[in-house]
């Protein structure tokens, strides 16, 4: 990967051999291979066995999880805060490893609107949860530093998977609870 960032650093034009670019290859390499770290990971390893018992069969909420990812089509970072929310049946997850699941996917290739159907599917299959709901909110680099360069653009998706999709009422709960009529 070092060889391929010295060969693009190249290909724009910049001398590979200036001082200041000496140990670019090697650095943007290191940071690539830590901004995609998801590939090295897997949910139960994630999870690591924080999964406990529970009788609560109330909602659910982290709000504000921040979270920083990479487009599949351009590279380029999108930047946000996602909220996920699940109604348990008989077992809850440590609170750390819902950010750490939405950290886990973010650190991959691809589009928002994947990101957030892979948080929301994933809680799922951990907890069994009677309902789980997703949402993203970004900012996309490719919208601000390139294209049609509109800098206060933002990118909401949602998944409702459950008593989410299925009850109006649980969902609108949701919704308040984070301050959004959306």
């Amino acid at each position: 990967m070092e060889d391929e960032f010295r060969k693009i650093i190249d290909a724009i034009g910049e001398n590979v051999k200036r001082g200041g670019l000496l140990d670019t290859p090697k650095r943007a390499a290191s940071a690539m291979k830590f901004l995609t770290r998801g590939y090295d990971q897997t949910v139960e390893q994630v999870v690591n066995g924080a999964l406990f018992d529970s009788d609560t069969n109330e909602m659910i909420v982290v709000q504000n999880i921040e979270m920083y990812s990479l487009c599949e089509h351009h590279l380029l970072p999108f930047i946000g805060k996602c909220h996920v929310a699940y109604i348990p049946t008989g077992k809850v997850l440590g609170l750390s490893k819902v950010a750490r699941i939405v950290d886990m996917f973010a650190r991959r290739l691809q589009i928002q609107e994947t990101l957030t159907k892979q948080i929301a599917e994933a809680i799922r299959g951990v907890t069994s949860a009677s309902g789980v709901s997703v949402i993203i909110e970004a900012q996309h680099m490719c919208m601000m530093m390139r294209g049609v360069e509109k800098q206060n653009s933002q990118m909401k998706t949602s998944v409702m998977l459950g008593s989410f999709r299925d009850n109006q009422s649980t969902r609108m709960e949701f919704l308040s609870l984070l301050g959004t009529n959306a």
